[in-house]
């Protein structure tokens, strides 16, 4: 179920029978599930090096998740620095040239989808075609509430707000639609996505309705961080919609893998996290591609910024070209 949409022979794309990897951008949100200390002094400079050094390695996508307001019940948890994904993405197109740049993921249900499409139609001209659109349904309650949508009915505004955001990215330039909430035709919107027929839609969420909503609607799967011994199952179940949908196209699969560390640490990473030497993290990390996932969502745990870029130099040069072994 590999996809290998994109423009451009500079794009870079999700290869098909290989296991592919990306990473979820660190200092642009600050939750602390996992968030490393030295994130919270970190700034602008630093993620555009991450960034480029991303580009450089073959990262196949950079990712950005998205809440706009965080409630005092959950603060201390989540914390209250999320940066903006459209900004975010937007503003690192401009430092890099290959890698995708993936919403993980936006709360689109938050947003008009003329107005969404517009932001990230924005941004796939601006990255030159590389915008991945990762769309999800959101959880604080408190968030919905603020913006005037309801909490209760969020799973069937995502529904229509996808096949609405379908819509406006694809090619025409007065884009039609028709739904229950959201209608619009004869309003001109431009710039156009370079991504042709238009920017892939991910969709997260591991529910039975998100699956349904990921292999109906989506032209891929954003795992929210599923335990290794789910997968199957969630794969499973994703194909059986496909084909009880007669859904052949191209469907990309992701897996937010363990967090890591490349060689054995002189501190402690935690429980949970897999370390040890190139061939033994890439044996491990296999096992994803033999569950049926396209791309793993890599997190490199470190002390700092130099230790991170190191990580992912290592990671890159000695892990990655083991994965398709």
């Amino acid at each position: 179920m590999g996809t290998s949409t994109g423009v451009g022979s500079g794009l870079r794309v999700l290869p098909e029978g290989r296991l592919s990897y990306g990473m979820q951008l660190p200092i642009t949100s600050l939750s602390t599930l996992y968030a490393e200390p030295w994130e919270v002094e970190a700034g602008p400079s630093d993620l555009r090096e991450i960034a480029r050094t991303a580009d450089r390695l073959g990262f196949a996508y950079l990712a950005t998740c998205d809440h706009v307001a965080v409630p005092t019940r959950l603060a201390a948890a989540m914390g209250t620095v999320w940066y903006d994904p459209v900004a975010t993405l937007a503003h690192l197109a401009a430092v890099t040239e290959r890698t995708l740049l993936l919403s993980h993921v936006t709360v689109a249900a938050l947003r008009h989808p003329l107005a969404l499409a517009k932001q990230y139609a924005t941004v796939d001209r601006l990255a030159a075609g590389r915008l991945v659109l990762g769309v999800g349904a959101g959880h604080v309650r408190e968030e919905f509430e603020a913006l005037g949508v309801d909490f209760g009915r969020r799973g069937a505004i995502l529904d229509e707000t996808i096949d609405a955001l379908k819509a406006a990215l694809g090619p025409a330039e007065f884009p039609e639609f028709s739904g229950r909430r959201f209608a619009f035709r004869g309003l001109g919107q431009a710039p156009r996505p370079v991504r042709t027929p238009r920017p892939p839609v991910w969709v997260g969420g591991s529910s039975p309705a998100a699956l349904r909503r990921a292999a109906l609607r989506g032209d891929g799967w954003l795992s929210q961080g599923d335990r290794r011994e789910e997968l199957p199952h969630r794969v499973a179940t994703l194909r059986r919609l496909r084909e009880e949908a007669a859904l052949d196209g191209p469907f990309a699969v992701g897996a937010i893998a363990e967090p890591l560390y490349v060689g054995t640490p002189a501190w402690d990473t935690g429980t949970g996290t897999l370390t040890g030497r190139a061939g033994t993290l890439a044996e491990s990390l296999r096992v994803y591609a033999g569950m049926g996932v396209d791309q793993i969502q890599v997190r490199f745990r470190c002390r700092g910024l130099r230790e991170l870029l190191d990580q992912m130099e290592v990671f890159a040069t000695g892990v990655a070209p083991l994965l398709c072994d």
